[in-house]
């Protein structure tokens, strides 16, 4: 009886040390036909669109946005571009943001003045100075506040970016002084405050699409355009243009923004990522804009470009020229908005 018992304790043994080798072997080595699964997950896509040509700093600023974004996350996020207006306009891109059809985008403040008129701000004539003066509001708490109102329509803003101070440019004779601007048929944004400016300074503003500027200057549908130097610059507007004057009288920023149901879903990891790459070509785009300028300068002057820069006198003229413009737009915007930015610029 005992002999019989330890054989059936000795088969016990040996069935399950035979059971578990088994399974040991199966759980290293796949059966025959049996795959595992090593399949990466599918990279978060990034939707980016913006309206410049590749070769201007905010197109420089999306490429190298692009390429540190998939390099830092190893491939886990993937940027695609669609920039010089692929995907429309400023207004197409808001409205492909709110719909999520973007993930990113960037659009000059005009275009955001439906969410905020505060955004006006920024198309009242002579407020700025100098370039350090813009990044006083731009990267300050006004800057932020006009970006919140954006929130409640699924889009948060990132920051800003620039295009930089418009100047004037025209085929029909050299502007020296305001007098000159007289009757000058002027390109101008759809901006009201825009047009308001350049009535004040004796031109007649004439609306026309982007897309539509090159030719309408060469058809000399316009005499010229009230725009800044990099962006003159390539999109070749010196080829259809002989004077240019130097007035630095608008600044032009755009808002980088993200679709705020996108961002919300992303990995603490990944939203790291995002802003601290977009903090940093935020200010890889301003420094191209602002030392682009003595270049495109030398450039025109090689050219044959005719060009003309305001004394200090001069330009104060234009500026009291354009005074009544805060009263006409000072309800809109907000005398609170003005008073802060006249406060803002000036303190030190």
């Amino acid at each position: 009886m005992l002999r019989k018992s330890r054989f059936l304790f000795l088969l016990i043994v040996c069935l399950l040390t035979v059971a578990l080798i088994a399974g040991c072997g199966s759980s290293s080595k796949p059966a025959d036909g049996a795959k595992t699964d090593t399949k990466k997950p599918a990279a978060v896509v990034i939707k980016l669109a913006h309206e410049n040509v590749p070769k201007h700093p905010m197109g420089m600023a999306f490429i190298k946005f692009k390429e540190l974004v998939e390099s830092r996350s190893n491939g886990e996020i993937k940027v695609d571009l669609y920039d010089s207006g692929k995907f429309g306009g400023g207004r197409e891109i808001v409205e492909g943001l709110q719909s999520g059809m973007l993930q990113m985008g960037s659009s000059s403040t005009p275009n955001l003045q439906p969410f905020s008129n505060a955004f006006l701000l920024f198309d009242m004539p002579f407020l700025f100075p100098d370039y350090p003066s813009t990044d006083k509001i731009t990267d300050g708490p006004m800057g932020k506040k006009m970006a919140s109102a954006l929130e409640k329509h699924n889009v948060l803003g990132l920051g800003y970016i620039e295009i930089g101070f418009r100047n004037i440019y025209n085929n029909k004779r050299p502007v020296e002084k305001m007098e000159d601007m007289q009757g000058l048929k002027i390109r101008s944004t759809a901006s009201k405050a825009h047009i308001a400016t350049l009535k004040a300074l004796g031109a007649s503003p004439t609306p026309v699409a982007w897309g539509e500027v090159y030719t309408a200057m060469q058809q000399k549908t316009v005499d010229g355009i009230d725009i800044d130097l990099n962006l003159a610059w390539f999109n070749n507007f010196h080829e259809v243009q002989t004077q240019m004057t130097i007035v630095n009288s608008i600044y032009s920023p755009h808002l980088v923004m993200i679709n705020k149901p996108f961002y919300d879903k992303l990995s603490p990891a990944h939203k790291k990522i995002v802003d601290e790459t977009f903090n940093e070509i935020k200010l890889y785009q301003r420094k191209l804009i602002r030392d682009n300028e003595k270049m495109i300068m030398d450039e025109y002057k090689k050219k044959g470009l005719k060009i003309v820069v305001l004394s200090a006198a001069e330009r104060a003229r234009w500026a009291k020229q354009c005074e009544a413009i805060y009263q006409e737009f000072e309800k809109e915007i907000g005398k609170d908005v003005l008073d802060e930015a006249r406060k803002t610029l000036t303190a030190k």
